[in-house]
């Protein structure tokens, strides 16, 4: 890919769409098949971030949804509820082709009206009173269970089950790149799009209909710090650097999310490799921390060759703070099951982290064109440093 602008009023991005992107496993058989067949082939359920307390002013909703789209659930609640759906308290984005089980929180006020949510698609199954209102990223991630049909290798034959598990064994040990997936850019890319235009200012946020103008501004601004993010990760993966430390890389505590720069790579190195810490990229905005050294030469070279500044970032307030992402995940709990010519995955992945990425590392698997929205909560949502 060859990035290209001649002035800031010109630029554009190349979306960093999963068949241009390194995968952890690049050496094992490529495989093909369908995902999301069927909502039920893809199921996802919240981990909550706490226990409720069962009193306060507000009542939070355990729901389940079956092929509805993130938004149009929020707009449903609001609708019945007679509430602004900037009210609606929500932890993180769930896919629309899917099976999904989530949290959603509304004042405590209007629980009389909850028997009404119900439709064919939608049910509460749980409501329980909180003292405060869910927002977005108040979790600890998400279950997966994931059915792929028509499974098969390159050349039409059925992949071997001892090689689905090898590459389950290479990234339980070392992580799989976290890239964004490519739902998280809209269908054909409209969403980096339409983010693009805002940061260059060739558009405004009075030009995004008012109906989708508070979902839409916040996530096509931060499309473009995906889309950077992915192009920083797969360079270093290129690069041979997907495992090694570097002086002057910010670094993430798994276990708190705190994040510093590194003074000694060799200090940190044994850190990095038991998966006590990890190594970030940038999701940029005028609050990321600065890595220096190599690492910040590396960042500095991918805006320039994008066409951007750091300034160009700057105005958006907290919709485009900034912050930095874990450039490798490892997944908790994950098994294989080939059955016949269907793979079953099931895992958990942390706030922020895209299934569809993890399932990157077997193959490539077609999906319906109608899936954008994006699929877990994304990780610029989350405060910045």
């Amino acid at each position: 890919m060859v990035w290209w602008a001649a002035t800031l009023q010109d630029v554009t991005l190349p979306m960093s769409t999963s068949i241009d992107l390194p995968r952890r496993c690049a050496t094992a058989p490529l495989l093909t098949g369908r995902l999301k067949a069927e909502p039920e082939d893809f199921a996802v359920e919240e981990i909550p971030a706490y226990e409720l307390n069962g009193e306060g002013e507000h009542l939070f909703l355990w729901i389940e949804k079956r092929d509805v789209p993130a938004e149009q659930l929020v707009r449903h609640v609001a609708r019945v509820l007679d509430m602004p759906p900037r009210d609606v308290g929500v932890a993180g984005m769930k896919d629309r082709r899917a099976v999904t089980r989530q949290w959603l929180s509304v004042p405590a006020k209007l629980q009389e009206g909850v028997a009404q949510i119900d439709t064919d698609r939608i049910h509460v199954l749980r409501a329980e009173r909180h003292t405060n209102k869910l927002k977005t990223g108040h979790l600890r991630g998400n279950r997966f269970d994931i059915r792929l049909r028509d499974v098969q290798t390159s050349n039409g034959e059925r992949p071997h089950p001892e090689v689905i598990a090898q590459v389950a064994d290479t990234i339980v040990a070392h992580g799989f790149p976290n890239y964004f997936g490519d739902q998280r850019f809209g269908h054909a890319g409209e969403t980096l799009q339409l983010g693009l235009d805002l940061l260059t200012r060739r558009k405004s946020k009075r030009d995004i209909p008012y109906s989708r103008r508070r979902f839409l501004f916040r996530l096509a601004l931060s499309a473009v710090q995906s889309d950077l993010f992915n192009l920083a990760l797969a360079a270093r993966l290129r690069d041979g650097l997907i495992d090694t430390v570097l002086t002057g890389d910010v670094m993430e505590v798994v276990a708190t999310g705190g994040k510093f720069n590194v003074e000694t790579a060799a200090i940190e190195q044994p850190r990095f490799d038991s998966y006590e810490t990890v190594t970030t990229g940038p999701l940029f905005g005028p609050k990321m921390r600065q890595p220096t050294g190599e690492p910040a030469q590396r960042e500095a070279a991918l805006l320039e060759q994008a066409g951007l500044t750091t300034d160009a970032f700057i105005g958006f307030g907290d919709e485009l703070s900034g912050t930095r992402r874990p450039y490798l995940v490892r997944p908790q709990d994950l098994h294989t099951v080939l059955d016949g010519d269907s793979l079953r995955l099931q895992f958990t992945l942390p706030s922020g982290v895209y299934a569809t990425t993890l399932l990157q590392e077997w193959g490539q698997f077609t999906q319906r064109s109608d899936e954008v929205l994006p699929e877990p909560d994304h990780e610029s949502d989350e405060p910045a440093e």
